[in-house]
This record gives C-alpha cells, sequence and structure tokens, in this order.
C-alpha cells in the first residue's frame, strides 16, 4: 500500500474501520506523519460530538394523551346468561357465574398489578431519559462554549484521549476513543489530579470503547486528570496504577 494510500484512510481509522493488517500499516504510517495525526484526533472527536445527538426522549404529553385515550374507549356489555330451565340447571348456572367471578377477581388483580408494575417501568424509563438529557446538554455546554480549550494523548493500545476544559462553566469533558473494554466486574474511574491528590470524577461506561463523558464536580483548579481500573461502582480513592495521566488544557 502507497503513502498515497495511506493518506486517505484518516476517516476509517477514525471509526475503526480498518481491517487489522490496515489498522498496523496505517499506525506506523502515522507515527511519522503528524497531518494524518491531526486529522484523526479532529476525526475522532467530530465523531464524538456527533454521536451527542442521535438520543430521543419521549414527549412530557405522551401519558397524559394514554390516559385521556383510555377514557374514550368503550367496554363490550357483558353477556347475559338466559334463565335457567330447572332447580338443576340454576345450580349449575350460579356454580359457573361464581367461577367467573372468581376468574374475573383474579384476572383484575393480576391486571392491576400488571399495570403498576408497567407504570413503575415507565417512570423508571422516563426518569433514566431525563438524565440521559441532562447529561447529553451538560456535554455540548461544554464543548460548545466559547472558552472550551483541548488537549489530547494516545493511550494504551492503540486508544486516544482528548479532555475539553470550560473555564467559564468550570467543568471537562473526557472523550474516549478506542478504549479497551475493562475486565468482567471492573470499571474506568475517572481522577481529577489536584496537585498530586485524585479526585473522583465520575466513571466510564463499561460497555463502550467510544464515549463522550462529563466529569463529576468542578474543575477547581485541577492540574490533571487520570484513569484507573476499579471495582464495579467505583473507588473512593484510586486503588491500582494509572492507565492514562494527562494534563488540563491551559
Amino acid at each position: 500500500m502507497s503513502t498515497v494510500d495511506l493518506h486517505t484512510l484518516t476517516g476509517a481509522y477514525a471509526l475503526h474501520a480498518l481491517s487489522e493488517d490496515e489498522r498496523g500499516a496505517f499506525e506506523r504510517h502515522a507515527a511519522d506523519c503528524e497531518a494524518c495525526t491531526e486529522e484523526i484526533r479532529e476525526l475522532a472527536e467530530t465523531a464524538a460530538r456527533l454521536a451527542l445527538a442521535v438520543s430521543a426522549v419521549p414527549r412530557p404529553e405522551l401519558r397524559a394523551r394514554v390516559l385521556q385515550r383510555i377514557t374514550t374507549v368503550r367496554q363490550d356489555a357483558p353477556r347475559t346468561v338466559p334463565p335457567p330451565r330447572s332447580a338443576r340447571s340454576a345450580a349449575r348456572a350460579r356454580g359457573l357465574s361464581r367461577w367467573a367471578l372468581a376468574a374475573c377477581v383474579a384476572t383484575a388483580a393480576a391486571l392491576g398489578g400488571t399495570t403498576v408494575w408497567q407504570h413503575d417501568r415507565a417512570q423508571d424509563a422516563r426518569q433514566q431519559a431525563q438524565r440521559a438529557e441532562q447529561r447529553t446538554d451538560a456535554v455540548a455546554s461544554v464543548l460548545g462554549a466559547p472558552d472550551a480549550r483541548t488537549r489530547s494523548a494516545k493511550l494504551a493500545d492503540g486508544a486516544r484521549g482528548t479532555v475539553v476544559v470550560s473555564k467559564s462553566l468550570d467543568e471537562a469533558v473526557f472523550i474516549a476513543s478506542g478504549m479497551a473494554e475493562p475486565p468482567a466486574g471492573k470499571v474506568y474511574q475517572l481522577w481529577f489530579d489536584d496537585a498530586g491528590t485524585m479526585r473522583s470524577a465520575g466513571l466510564m461506561d463499561p460497555g463502550r470503547t467510544t464515549e463522550a463523558v462529563l466529569m463529576e464536580g468542578s474543575v477547581d483548579g485541577a492540574s490533571g486528570m487520570g484513569i484507573t481500573v476499579e471495582p464495579a461502582g467505583g473507588s473512593a480513592e484510586p486503588t491500582s496504577s494509572p492507565v492514562a495521566l494527562m494534563a488540563l488544557p491551559a
């Protein structure tokens, strides 16, 4: 593959669309090509920003519309049982009526429980969607801030990390591209470096290798950030050696 061909692979490399052979050849080329390295960084950051636009949140009025629609749906009239022809038939009809009533009560109870369960699930889904929307808005605010400053660095196994800091918002966003999944039962945890003291800045999604994360807490004069592998749920302080350390942009 010629050098000219390798120059054209920046977009496919940023989106992890190359074969192993192509990836290896391109990485060897990019190690000595400043133009390709810069283009990869810009394309990876752009892809991460575009990924923020795919979330969809249900409209708040949807629940009210469904509940209002229910009141307009008319129930079918109950079927009547013809008069019994004999005492024996009447007893049988009463037995069937009692059985039917018991079945209706049981069904109503089951449906009531299902309705409560569905309502709780809908509430949970709505709250999760609201939290996701808030996080997306917060990330977009930092990335789009007029005073946003960016710094990128190569991480282990060919991954790349970019940290964006807005001094006016006192917030930071970490953008990971191509990170390896953490071991089972583990998670990547972000940290602010306060003059050598590591302060937790939240967790990354263990199931995603490319992600934009709003770092928890204010930047508050931190000079750098780090990433460690921690038990699921995170730790109060680092329990392993950092897999990455980066200085924050001035």
